[in-house]
């Protein structure tokens, strides 16, 4: 799978585009890793040092 990264306005934050659905409709925010547990993906992103909020959007996310 083909990864499509773009920085944004934020310098701490990177938006990665996977060419895919991600969420369908909405939005989701992961602050800590206690919330992550809700979603597998979020959970690896956060045993990442550093990784301090993943955000969910319809076909992107973001991890500060």
């Amino acid at each position: 799978m083909f990864i499509q990264t773009e920085s944004t306005p934020n310098p701490e934050v990177l938006k990665f585009l996977p060419g895919r659905e991600v969420l369908g409709d909405g939005t989701r925010e992961f602050r800590t890793a206690d919330e992550a547990a809700a979603s597998p993906l979020a959970q690896v992103l956060f045993d990442l040092k550093g990784v301090e909020r993943v955000f969910y959007g319809p076909d992107f996310l973001t991890v500060t």
